[in-house]
């Protein structure tokens, strides 16, 4: 049986190596679309986001809102591209990370885990049921008096719940990357390296 487990694991070994490279990619590719489409949002209302990050009533009350609003939409911009090429991979997680952060401790965090209310997963948030119910009766409204097939016809609705799940994906994507960086062959990052570093890129 040993023997046997030794076998597969030399054969999964085999077929996975030459694949490896594929993994970062995934992630990379993952990560930019959602940086960018959230860093261009946060530029084409400049102005909103600074008074969300500063108003202490309606927004977030943080200092240096103008400094903190170009922080933030720099890093999501210059991250999705630089993700992108795969240059600087791990240097571009990092301001990412900390954007993640900062959005779970300052907007999600008193939301619990879950993005979406939904008791059939993990962490539900002590008002879900009350959410849910809430989201029934607005079903209700609108079947009795809107066009409800018109309206689902292309997706169910939901209870947003806002809370950190996604920007803690998010972080736990952005810390993968960092630690095992842009990946072989379709990576700036591999090729610099491969030029200026060969004795690196030989060890992985």
């Amino acid at each position: 049986m040993t023997a046997l487990l030794i076998k597969l694991q030399h054969i999964m070994d085999t077929v996975q190596r030459p694949l490896s490279f594929l993994a970062p990619l995934a992630l990379r590719l993952y990560l930019v679309p959602v940086f960018w489409v959230a860093g261009m949002n946060k530029v084409n209302s400049f102005d909103d986001i600074v008074a969300w990050f500063g108003n202490e009533q309606w927004g977030l009350g943080l200092p240096f809102p103008e400094l903190l609003a170009f922080l933030a939409t720099s890093a999501e911009v210059g991250g999705a591209i630089l993700l992108l090429f795969g240059f600087a991979t791990r240097w571009a997680t990092i301001p990412l990370m900390i954007t993640m952060l900062v959005a779970m401790a300052s907007v999600h965090w008193h939301n619990g885990w879950q993005a979406v209310h939904d008791l059939m997963s993990p962490w539900a948030a002590e008002n879900s049921v009350e959410a849910l119910e809430r989201l029934d009766k607005a079903k209700d409204i609108l079947q009795t008096h809107g066009n409800y097939d018109w309206l689902t016809e292309h997706g169910s609705l939901i209870m947003s719940n806002n809370g950190i799940e996604w920007a803690a994906t998010y972080f736990i994507m952005l810390f993968a990357l960092f630690v095992i960086g842009g990946g072989k062959f379709i990576s700036v990052d591999y090729w610099i390296r491969k030029r200026y570093m060969p004795e690196s890129v030989d060890r992985e």
